[in-house]
C-alpha cells in the first residue's frame, strides 16, 4: 500500500524550505539526559517545579533525544523494550505496552501533556507513534492514579516533543530500505523574544511483509503526524502554552479464519482488502500565572482528544467507532523555602467528559452514543531537604456520574547518602474505569457487554536501591515491586448460551517481581545501558498472557573523537510467555505457548559536514522468527539507510 498521508507528507517536504524564513542563530542540542539527574515533568502534578529523577521515590526511566537518535528509533514502542518492567506486543492495528504485568489499558499515555488513549478502545495504539526529530520519553512505573486518575494502574508513559527554546533550528531526515519503507521527519523551531515555537512532521510508509503463518500478503502501512508546540510569555510572570497534533494511520491487517470446518480456524490468515484508517486530533491550551514573587502559581488547562477508527473489507466498511475526551484542569501550587527545606503544596481540580459511539455499519452492534463525566480533586505535598532527601504524598477523590466514587493515594520517599547510595520506596493505589466496549459492546452470537461492571482497583508498593560510581558516570540499581488487582475485568462464558461477556473477578490478581538496570558512561566514547525484569503475574492463580517472566536488553554505543561517527548495538530478549487462541469452534479460548526470542539491531552514523550526516541500521540482524501474539508473525531481517540535515 503506497497511499501517503497528504498532510504529514507535505509537512515533511515543505517545513525545511519554510524554515529559512527565520532560523535561530546558534542551534543547541537538547539538554535532557537519561541519567539519575534528569528532570522529570511527569512525576509530579504541578509542572511549575518539576523534580529530578533522583528525587522521586518511585521508578522512573527517561529516554532522552540522544538515546532515541543513537538507537535510530522510528516507532516509539521499539525503544520501550529497553525500559525495565515494560512488555511490548506488536501487531497491526494495536501495538500494546504493559507495565509490571498490568493490562495494556492500565497505562496512562500522554503526548505533550495530552491524554491520548482512544476513549472508545480505552488504550493507545503505540504502533501509530512515529518518533519526531527531537523528543524524549518518560516512563513512570507503579500506581499513579492519585495524580492522574483512571488508567494509571501500571504507570504513565509520556512522549514529549522539545520546545523551540530547548532545541531551536531546522532539522530533517529521510531514509529508505527493506519492505519498500520510506521514513521522513522534519522540524522547524526557534525563539523570538518571549515567543518560541516548534513545528514538526513525521511520515513512515512501507509496503510491509506477511504477518500470517505461511501467508504471502504484505501488510502495507502509512503512519504520520503533524504537530505544533508554542510558548508565549506576555509578562515575566505569565506563560501561555499551546499544543496541536494531528495523526493518521492507514494500514492493512489480516483477520482470523472464522470457518469452523477449516484446519486454520482461529489462526491469522491472508485477508485481501482488509485495512483500517485511524485518525486523531489532539489539542491543549495552558495558561500559568506566578504571584508572590513566583512562590504561588495558578494554572488553567484545557485539552481535547478526538479519535475516529474505521475498518474496511475488500469492498465496504466493516466496523467503526468514535471517541472524544474533553478535559479542563485548574492547579494552584504554593512553594515555601526554609533554608535547605523546600515545601511545595499543590491543589488541583480536573473536570472530564468522555463520549463514545460505535459506528458499525453491519447492524449487528449497539450504535448509541454514551458518555461518562468525572470530577477529580487532587492534593499533593512534596518536600526536598537539600540534595539528600525527598518525600511526596498525593490524595485524589474522583466523583463519577456512572461508577462509584473512588479515593486513591500515593506516597514516596528517597534518600541519598554521601557514598552515592540511594534508597527509595513508594506505595499507592490505582483505578481503571470500564471502557465502552466492555460496557456496551455487542457481536451477534459471540460477545455482549455488561453495563453492570465496576472499575478495576489496584494497590502496590515498591522498594529500590541504587549505587553510583566514578563520580556519577556509572549507575546501577534494583527494585522489588508488588501489586494486587481487585475487581479485574475478564471474559466469561455463562451457560446456557456460552456467549462471551465481561465480568468482575471476585478474586485478586497479583503481580510482583524485580527490575534491575545499569547505565555507564565510560569517558566520552563508550556508553552501556542494560535492563532486566523478572515478573511473576498471576490472574486467579493462572499465568497472565503476553507477560514474559524474563525481559532484558543491552545497548552498547561507541562514539569517535569529536563525535565524527559512531556505532550502537542493541540486543533485546523477550522470554517465552503464554497467550490465548480461539482455535476451538466453541470460542472458548485455548492456552498456547509463545517461544522466547532475541532481536539484534546494529546502527551506525557518520558526519559528512557540520550540517549533514549519513546513517544506516540493520534490524533483526539475526533474522529471528517470533510472535508477540498468537499466529501473528513479525518481519525478518531489514536494512535501512538515509541522510540527516541540521541547521
Amino acid at each position: 500500500m503506497k497511499t501517503l498521508l497528504s498532510s504529514a507528507a507535505l509537512a515533511a517536504l515543505l517545513l525545511p524550505v519554510a524554515a529559512f524564513a527565520q532560523v535561530a542563530p546558534d542551534p543547541v542540542p537538547a539538554q535532557a539526559t537519561d541519567d539519575d539527574s534528569a528532570i522529570v515533568v511527569t512525576g509530579i502534578r504541578s509542572t511549575v517545579t518539576p523534580l529530578r529523577a533522583d528525587q522521586i521515590g518511585g521508578s522512573v526511566t527517561v529516554l532522552d533525544a540522544d538515546t532515541l537518535e543513537q538507537r535510530q528509533t522510528r516507532v516509539v514502542s521499539d525503544i520501550l523494550r529497553d525500559v525495565p518492567g515494560v512488555a511490548v506486543s506488536r501487531i497491526p492495528g494495536q501495538t500494546q505496552v504493559r507495565l509490571r504485568g498490568a493490562e495494556a489499558n492500565h497505562t496512562l499515555v500522554l503526548i505533550d501533556g495530552i491524554e491520548v488513549s482512544d476513549p472508545y478502545a480505552g488504550e493507545f495504539d503505540f504502533g501509530t507513534l512515529i518518533a519526531d526529530e527531537v523528543a524524549r520519553v518518560e516512563v513512570l512505573r507503579g500506581q499513579q492514579s492519585a495524580i492522574y486518575g483512571s488508567d494509571a494502574i501500571g504507570g504513565v508513559i509520556q512522549y514529549i516533543t522539545l520546545t523551540g527554546r530547548e532545541a531551536p533550528g531546522i532539522s530533517g531526515r529521510i531514509e529508505g530500505g527493506s519492505f519498500g519503507t520510506v521514513n521522513t521527519a522534519a522540524r522547524i523551531a526557534g525563539v523570538s523574544g518571549t515567543f518560541d515555537y516548534a513545528l514538526s512532521g513525521t511520515l513512515n510508509t512501507t509496503d510491509g511483509s506477511p504477518n500470517a503463518r505461511g501467508g504471502t500478503r504484505d501488510l502495507g502501512n502509512d503512519s504520520g503526524a503533524v504537530s505544533f508546540k508554542s510558548t508565549w510569555s506576555p509578562a515575566p510572570n505569565a506563560r501561555l502554552t499551546a499544543v496541536a497534533r494531528y495523526a493518521r494511520t492507514q494500514a492493512d491487517f489480516n483477520d482470523s479464519d472464522s470457518n469452523p470446518a477449516s484446519k486454520t480456524f482461529g489462526y491469522t490468515i491472508d485477508t485481501p482488502g482488509a485495512h483500517f484508517i485511524n485518525e486523531a486530533i489532539y489539542g491543549l491550551l495552558r495558561g500559568e500565572l506566578d504571584l508572590l514573587d513566583g512562590k504561588w502559581t495558578q494554572a488553567l488547562t484545557g485539552q481535547i482528544a478526538d479519535t475516529t477508527r474505521n475498518g474496511y473489507g475488500a469492498t465496504a466498511r466493516t466496523y467503526g467507532d468514535t471517541g472524544q475526551r474533553l478535559k479542563g484542569s485548574y492547579e494552584s501550587t504554593l512553594k515555601l523555602n526554609q533554608g535547605a527545606l523546600h515545601h511545595q503544596l499543590t491543589v488541583a481540580v480536573d473536570v472530564e467528559r468522555e463520549r463514545y459511539r460505535n459506528t458499525d455499519p453491519t447492524g449487528f452492534a449497539f450504535t448509541g452514543r454514551r458518555q461518562v463525566d468525572n470530577v477529580g480533586i487532587v492534593g499533593q505535598y512534596d518536600l526536598t531537604l537539600g540534595e539528600h532527601a525527598a518525600f511526596g504524598a498525593s490524595l485524589r477523590q474522583d466523583l463519577n456520574n456512572r461508577f462509584q466514587d473512588t479515593t486513591t493515594y500515593r506516597v514516596q520517599g528517597s534518600y541519598r547518602f554521601d557514598s552515592g547510595t540511594r534508597i527509595r520506596a513508594a506505595a499507592g493505589s490505582g483505578v481503571k474505569n470500564p471502557g465502552f466496549y466492555e460496557l456496551y459492546g455487542y457481536s451477534d452470537g459471540r460477545f455482549i457487554g455488561n453495563p453492570g461492571l465496576k472499575p478495576e482497583r489496584s494497590e502496590g508498593w515498591e522498594a529500590g536501591i541504587e549505587q553510583s560510581f566514578d563520580q556519577g558516570h556509572v549507575l546501577i540499581g534494583a527494585t522489588y515491586f508488588d501489586s494486587r488487582l481487585s475487581d479485574e475485568i475478564y471474559t466469561t462464558y455463562p451457560a446456557p448460551t456460552y456467549v462471551a461477556t465481561p465480568a468482575n473477578r471476585t478474586t485478586k490478581s497479583r503481580q510482583h517481581g524485580v527490575e534491575a538496570f545499569l547505565n555507564a558512561r565510560i569517558g566520552t566514547a563508550w556508553r552501556i545501558d542494560a535492563a532486566y525484569t523478572y515478573l511473576h503475574a498471576r490472574e486467579n492463580g493462572v499465568e497472565e498472557v503476553r507477560r514474559p517472566s524474563h525481559i532484558a536488553s543491552v545497548a552498547l554505543g561507541w562514539r569517535a573523537p569529536h563525535d565524527r561517527f559512531g556505532v550502537t548495538a542493541v540486543a533485546r530478549y523477550n522470554g517465552d510467555t503464554s497467550d490465548v487462541a480461539f482455535t476451538d469452534p466453541s470460542y472458548v479460548p485455548v492456552t498456547v505457548r509463545l517461544h522466547d526470542y532475541v532481536l539484534l539491531n546494529l546502527n551506525g552514523d557518520v558526519k559528512l559536514t557540520k550540517h549533514f550526516a549519513l546513517f544506516g541500521r540493520i534490524e533483526n540482524l539475526n533474522n529471528a522468527h517470533y510472535e508477540d501474539v498468537f499466529s501473528f508473525t513479525n518481519p525478518g531481517r531489514a536494512v535501512y539507510g538515509g541522510v540527516r540535515a541540521r541547521f
